[in-house]
């Protein structure tokens, strides 16, 4: 028997921040959207670490979905301090976290939290996978789920992240290889078992570059260090290490920090968990599509960039402004979409090449000469990357 497809007025796919954020805010002016993610419930899997959450764009968007009093709860104090150490561990930068800055720090996970208990539980549909996406004309698709279900909707929004489905339609941009990796790992209860090591990074971020590589760490709630090994590397490099022997691993990965000072490559070869390779892939800095009836896209589906702590930020500022775009449109979703986009491309144009920017200032030739400059003057210029 053939299985009716559903209809549903506003279609987001992924339950990300982005996402969660348009459905928000339109659920505050009485517009329900469904939200169809992948995972199988909020909880199958980790939720990243620490965001810093801006004045200009994050915060500005949790205001409109009217929940910045609970985000300022999330809040980690202290959490804003940086530290810019050299790889033999002499200090280049130290600022603390004197409480005045616009960038606090939280959990992503708990951010996401509060996002899905501001919504009806009807919202959202979990373990629908996205395989297909299929334009009927006059504004109308039809999406396809792994699960064998398909539902056709008014207006698609993808929130879908850097491989996004959503995207294809649209245009035919893919992420490409940025030639850097992230290596994940954590240190627990550091403070005791690693004091070096958390001296080192201090009450928030730690920054030790040099070119081609770094270490770069987060401090935690409860004495966690959550840090990130930076490796300009090609793909082929990594994928001969294995992963699945953590160890072994890791000690692959802090032979390319054999100088550096002891309490900087603990960071890499103490850590507590299995090591989890990030290969960093970016979209063109001026990613744009025509204007397509009944589709578009925010957050990483958009403007995927390399990481500069701006991503979760820009994907719900993207959010929030499609969704007021919405409500100043009642019964006009192309004029919405117009408007959303004529400021979405030229924000994310700009933010894209800031973080190429930043990518140079922490890995390239001067590093981390060029990254303690950046922190004396943000708008210098930089050297730039060999």
């Amino acid at each position: 028997m053939t299985q009716k497809t559903e209809h549903t007025s506003i279609t987001i796919i992924g339950a990300g921040l982005g996402g969660l954020t348009l459905a928000r805010v339109l659920h505050l002016h009485g517009i329900h959207a469904t939200i169809f993610e992948a995972e199988a419930s909020p909880t199958a899997r980790s939720q990243g670490g620490m965001l810093d959450i801006h004045e200009h764009n994050g915060q500005i968007a949790l205001k409109d979905a009217g929940l910045y009093d609970k985000f300022l709860e999330l809040i980690m104090p202290g959490a804003q301090a940086t530290r810019v150490l050299t790889p033999d561990g002499k200090i280049l930068v130290n600022e603390p976290d004197d409480g005045t800055g616009g960038r606090p720090e939280v959990k992503r996970g708990e951010l996401r939290r509060i996002l899905l208990e501001s919504l009806p539980a009807d919202s959202i549909r979990w373990g629908h996978k996205t395989t297909e996406v299929t334009s009927l004309g006059g504004g109308k698709h039809q999406v396809t789920f792994a699960n064998g279900t398909s539902i056709t909707t008014d207006l698609l929004v993808g929130a879908d992240g850097a491989w996004s489905k959503v995207r294809s339609v649209l245009c035919s941009e893919k992420p490409v290889y940025t030639g850097t990796t992230f290596i994940e790992t954590y240190l627990h209860e550091a403070d005791v078992t690693y004091q070096e090591s958390a001296k080192a990074v201090g009450g928030g971020s730690l920054f030790s570059t040099a070119p081609g590589k770094g270490i770069l760490a987060h401090r935690e709630p409860n004495g966690v260090l959550h840090t990130y090994v930076a490796l300009s590397k090609p793909l082929e490099w990594f994928a001969a290490i294995d992963f699945n022997n953590a160890e072994t691993a890791l000690q692959q990965i802090a032979a390319e920090f054999k100088d550096w000072a002891p309490e900087l490559k603990t960071l890499i070869t103490h850590g507590e968990t299995k090591p989890v390779a990030r290969p960093l892939h970016t979209l063109s800095t001026d990613v744009k599509w025509e204007r397509t009836p009944g589709i578009t896209l925010l957050g990483d589906a958009a403007h995927l960039m390399i990481p500069s702590g701006e991503g979760a930020n820009l994907a719900m500022f993207d959010g929030a402004e499609l969704a007021k775009a919405i409500i100043a449109n009642p019964g006009k979703i192309e004029s919405a979409l117009e408007q959303y986009e004529k400021e979405l491309f030229p924000r994310s144009s700009a933010e894209a090449k800031e973080a190429l920017r930043m990518h140079k200032i922490l890995f390239g030739s001067n590093a981390p000469q060029s990254l303690a400059d950046f922190f004396a003057n943000p708008t210098s210029a930089i050297t730039p990357a060999p």
